[in-house]
C-alpha cells in the first residue's frame, strides 16, 4: 500500500485533533517521553539535565509528545535541541502552532519520513520519541533500525505501538467498512462508519469491546484513525520485543509495569508459580494474555549491552525519589496503613496491598531528599520503629508498588 494514502489521511484528518489555543490552559502529559520516565528508564536516574540534550520526535503528529517534552525541559532550564519529523503538513502546522503558543524556541521542524532521516544529517540523539507511528509504516522493522542507528551510544528511545487484544473488533470492522465502500471519498466513508456504529448487533466484537473510545471522543478524525486507517497493525508483547531486538536495541521497561505482571490478575500461587519462573518479557506476555485489554504497548529501549545499567536502582541510597504527579503528603493522606489501593485501567480494577510504612515514606518524598535522607528523617522522628532494616523493607515495598503504578521514579539530587 502506498505511503501517499497514509499521508493524505493525516493531511485531511490530523490526529489527535488539537487546538493550539488550549495550550494556555493545560499541558497534555502521558507516556512515552515524560522526562521522569526518560531519566529513570534510560539514564538510570543520573541524567544531568543542565547539560545539552538532543531529542528527536519521529512522526510527531499534532504534537502531544513534542509539546510535553519541550515544556518539561524548558521548565528545568535544560539546554535542549529538539527535532520534529512528520510527513503531514497539516499535523506539523498544528504542532508548530502549539510550540509557538508556549514560546518555546528549542524545536526545529522537518517535513520528512523516518526512512529519510539519514539524509537529513541531524547527528546522534540522546532520546528519540516514536509514539503511535511504527504500526502505520510499510516496514516497521527497517524504520526502527534507522531510529536505533540515530541514537547516541548512551541514548534511548520511547515507543508506543498498538496492542492486539485491546483492539479486539477493530480489524473486522475495518474489513467490513472496506466492503461498504473502500473507494468512496473520506467524508462518505466516515458517514458510513457512523451509520454502521449505530446498528451494530450486540454480538459484534467491536460493540463488545469496552476499552475503545476514540471514535466517540475524537470526532471524525478519531473515527477515521481507528476504523478507516489506510494501514495499521497491532502487536503482542513477544512480537514487540522481537522488533526491538532486530533493531539492535533492548527493552528496559513496559509502561505501566503493573499491567504486565501476572500477579496483578491472579492470586492463586499454583497458577503464579510457573509464570514467575519465566523471564521478565515472558511474564509480560502472560499478563497480556490474562488482561485481554491492552490496546497499546509503551516501551523504553536502549542499545544492546546497556539495558542492565539503564534503569534506576532503589538500592542506591543517594538516589532521590520523585513523584510523577501530586505530592507525597497528599498521597499519604489517602492511604490507610496496611490497607488496599484500588487502581482502574480499561475496565479492570486491581487492588494492591500497601505496606504499613508507605504513608510516612510517601509524605517524606519532596523531590529533593535522597533515600538515605528520608531514612534519617524517619529515624529521627521515631528511632524505635524506623530501624535501618525496617526502613529498607518498607521503602522497597513502597517503591515497587508506586513505581509499578508509574507514579514514583528515581533521579539524582537537583
Amino acid at each position: 500500500m502506498s505511503d501517499d494514502r497514509v499521508r493524505e489521511q493525516y493531511e485531511a484528518y490530523p490526529y489527535p485533533p488539537r487546538d493550539p489555543r488550549e495550550e494556555t490552559k493545560r499541558l497534555i502529559e502521558g507516556s512515552p517521553s515524560h522526562r521522569l520516565e526518560i531519566d529513570h528508564y534510560l539514564f538510570a536516574g543520573q541524567r544531568d539535565w543542565q547539560q545539552p540534550f538532543r531529542a528527536l520526535v519521529a512522526g510527531g503528529g499534532t504534537g502531544d509528545g513534542l509539546v510535553m517534552l519541550a515544556q518539561q525541559l524548558a521548565e528545568i532550564g535544560c539546554p535542549a535541541e529538539i527535532h520534529y519529523l512528520d510527513l503531514s503538513h497539516a499535523s506539523r502546522n498544528i504542532a508548530e502552532a502549539r510550540i509557538r503558543a508556549r514560546e518555546i524556541g528549542s524545536v526545529t521542524f522537518h517535513a520528512a519520513a523516518i526512512e529519510q532521516l539519514p539524509r537529513l544529517g541531524l547527528g546522534a540523539f540522546d532520546y528519540i520519541d516514536c509514539c503511535g507511528v511504527l504500526h502505520h509504516l510499510a516496514d516497521p522493522a527497517a524504520s526502527l533500525r534507522i531510529l536505533g542507528q540515530a541514537l547516541s551510544p548512551t541514548g534511548g528511545i520511547g515507543l508506543m505501538v498498538y496492542g492486539e487484544f485491546g483492539r479486539s473488533g477493530v480489524y473486522p470492522m475495518q474489513d467490513l467498512l472496506r466492503m461498504l465502500g473502500e473507494s468512496d471519498p473520506a467524508e462518505k466513508r466516515i458517514e458510513t462508519a457512523k451509520r454502521l456504529l449505530r446498528q451494530l448487533p450486540s454480538t459484534n466484537l467491536f460493540a463488545r469491546n469496552p476499552v475503545l473510545g476514540d471514535h466517540m471522543r475524537a470526532g471524525d478524525a478519531g473515527i477515521h484513525d481507528l476504523l478507516l486507517h489506510a494501514r495499521d497493525r497491532a502487536y503482542r508483547v513477544p512480537e514487540l520485543v522481537a522488533l526491538i531486538d532486530a533493531a539492535g536495541l533492548a527493552p528496559t521497561a513496559l509502561i505501566e509495569p503493573w499491567r504486565y505482571d501476572p500477579a496483578s490478575y491472579l492470586a492463586d500461587q499454583k497458577l503464579l508459580a510457573p509464570l514467575n519462573a519465566l523471564d521478565r518479557w515472558q511474564r509480560a506476555a502472560a499478563a497480556e494474555l490474562l488482561a485481554g485489554n491492552l490496546k497499546t504497548h509503551i516501551v523504553y529501549a536502549v542499545p544492546k549491552g546497556r539495558a542492565t545499567m539503564a534503569v534506576a536502582d532503589a538500592e542506591d541510597v543517594t538516589a532521590v525519589p520523585v513523584l510523577k504527579e501530586g505530592n507525597g503528603v497528599e498521597l499519604a493522606r489517602g492511604l490507610r496503613p496496611g490497607g488496599k489501593l484500588t487502581v482502574k485501567a480499561d475496565g479492570y480494577e486491581a487492588r494492591f496491598a500497601t505496606s504499613a510504612g508507605a504513608g510516612p515514606i510517601l509524605a517524606a518524598i519532596d523531590g529533593r531528599r535522597s533515600i538515605a535522607q528520608i531514612a534519617a528523617l524517619l529515624a529521627e522522628q521515631n528511632p524505635k520503629r524506623w530501624t535501618p532494616v525496617y526502613f529498607t523493607a518498607e521503602f522497597t515495598a513502597t517503591y515497587r508498588l508506586f513505581n509499578a503504578l508509574n507514579r514514583l521514579f528515581l533521579s539524582r539530587a537537583p
